[in-house]
């Protein structure tokens, strides 16, 4: 029989310690007692919080009714020809769908960006083949608004009653259900409130969108189960303890990111899954793990091993890798989640709450309140790509974007990173993630990638919180299309840049130097921008 999940420590240079904290958690019973949802495992601080998101640990036996609930529903829709599922969610209500699905192999078109011309590409689709599930836990969500205005307004035009094809995922109580309810949408499903976002894997927010789209929930739910019993074990065979342990002490010797790299696991897109919630649950108080997802086993920053990383395989291990995790996805889903809360307990911090996430979605919130503030003029312009730093650390003298992109990685601290955040289209656009490795080889820094404004829901509480030892720099661009907002004094493009200027605001005012390279032509842009990186030296 294979096993359920396992984890293989490849190479470790603090075994002796790694033991240690192993014991350390065995004796203190740390892994059953979050099971029995044990608040006090994060101390005083976080009892408060922890009180009310440890439902995770047995979602895999009390999300069981949601399965015969969404495979109704999606029977119902096929029946009336509805086979196409649009999900507007962000963070942890749209990256666990995607993996699922990816990994299912079923269609799912996710909506987690602000880009016109993405937004506008969706629907494109057949509306009156299209069924739009709306995830978010309060309603709140500007982005995920956004979506179901539009969506909305898109329905009407095309003669389809709106009502019958959105479906709602939200918590008990929430502003967005009474909303629902009044609106007479087709379906409410109301998740566990107990369950943070980036924890909910398993509940109606990632069960719900992925059922309708063809996926065997119930299948994910038997392997979650099947590891469950490892994962509350008190045993220093537990994979979530050894991996909890690995990590806390890697990052005590410097080693404070974690790049991932699927090594053959047949999971697609995990890496962003995982950099979500560790990154989220752990990046605060000036400490935490970054995780840089990269392209593949021989990707920089992976076959590169550098002292302040750990390097995981998804998959079979490699001679690169320092820890390597096989097994099913909802084997890995419970495995991830038991070791990002067990670490906490190790840093000392509560891997539940998000501190700086809101500082970015309310400068964003000014910007919009105050378009006047979002006219700055660009320090230069080299062809199609004006170049705005942040104040105090680039030199005026700098007139290309080649020298101003070799002054950003200078600007980094030892053992720092470079984040590369683009508010585009990570359809249309997806070319533009390639620039992480030809950074991160020309750099020699830990290079990570996010498309705006999706990461905000993910690495942008390290960024703010965790250690502060990150240059970044942010790529927009113009675009083609213009999308209103319906009900909104503003557009998707108005919104997409507040969203980038407010996020480069709140990183500059932690005195993070900022590079916003702005492409006044998208597709020469990108052509210079790669020629810029590739410069000797850069």
């Amino acid at each position: 029989m294979t096993e359920v999940i396992s984890v293989e420590i490849v190479r470790s240079p603090n075994e002796d310690q790694v033991a240690t904290v192993v014991g350390d958690l065995v004796r203190d019973q740390a892994a059953s007692k979050l099971t029995a949802g044990d608040a006090t495992l994060w101390g005083p601080e976080a009892e408060s919080e922890a009180s009310i998101r440890l439902a995770w640990t047995t979602l895999h036996e009390t999300s069981r009714p949601l399965v015969a609930e969404i495979e109704a529903l999606r029977d119902e829709l096929r029946a009336e020809g509805v086979d196409r599922v649009v999900l507007a969610g962000m963070g942890g209500s749209s990256l666990a769908p995607e993996v699922i699905t990816g990994t299912a192999g079923v269609p799912l078109v996710v909506l987690d960006t602000t880009d016109p011309g993405q937004v506008a590409e969706a629907l494109e689709g057949d509306l009156t083949r299209t069924v739009l599930v709306v995830s978010s836990k309060s309603g709140g969500t500007v982005e995920t608004d956004s979506h179901r205005r539009i969506f909305e307004k898109a329905f009407a035009d095309e003669g389809v009653d709106a009502a019958s094809r959105i479906v709602v995922v939200t918590d008990p109580g929430s502003p967005l259900e009474a909303a629902s309810r009044e609106a007479g949408y087709r379906k409410v499903f109301l998740a566990d409130p107990h369950v943070g976002g980036r924890y909910s894997a398993l509940t109606a927010f990632g069960l719900v969108p992925a059922g309708l789209a063809g996926a065997d929930i119930g299948a994910l739910l038997d392997e979650a189960a099947a590891a469950a019993p490892l994962v509350s074990a008190d045993s220093a065979d537990n994979p979530a303890i050894v991996l909890a342990a690995t990590f806390a002490v890697a990052h005590a010797h410097g080693a404070e990111k974690i790049v991932f790299a699927d090594t053959g696991s047949g999971i697609k897109g995990f890496g962003d899954w995982a950099e979500q919630l560790i990154a989220e649950s752990t990046g605060k108080n000036g400490t935490g793990l970054l995780p840089v997802v990269v392209e593949g086993a021989g990707a920089p920053g992976f076959v590169d091993a550098r002292s302040d990383a750990t390097t995981v395989a998804i998959g079979p291990a490699t001679g690169s890798s320092s820890v390597a995790v096989e097994g099913s996805l909802g084997a890995q889903f419970l495995v991830w989640e038991y070791a990002t809360a067990l670490v906490g307990r190790v840093l000392e911090i509560n891997p539940f709450d998000q501190p700086d996430v809101e500082a970015a979605k309310k400068a964003a919130r000014s910007l919009l309140d105050a378009p006047a503030a979002s006219s700055a003029q660009p320090a230069f312009v080299d062809g199609p790509i004006e170049v705005y730093p942040s104040e105090g650390w680039l030199s005026p003298d700098v007139k290309t974007v080649a020298d101003a992109i070799k002054a950003l990685v200078a600007a980094a601290p030892d053992h720092g990173y470079l984040s590369v955040q683009a508010y585009l289209d990570r359809i249309d656009d997806a070319s533009f993630a390639l620039t992480r490795a030809e950074l991160a080889q020309r750099s020699h820094l830990q290079t990570t990638f996010g498309w705006g404004p999706r990461f905000l829901h993910s690495t942008g509480q390290y960024h703010k919180g965790g250690h502060q030892n990150g240059v970044f720099l942010q790529l927009t661009g113009a675009s083609e299309v213009q999308l209103d907002v319906p009900g909104r004094p503003y557009d998707l493009s108005t919104l997409q840049l507040a969203q980038a200027l407010g996020d480069g605001q709140v990183l500059a005012e932690r005195g993070r130097p900022v590079l916003r390279l702005h492409l006044t032509d998208r597709v020469a842009g990108l052509a210079q921008l790669v020629e810029a990186i590739q410069e000797d030296g850069s």
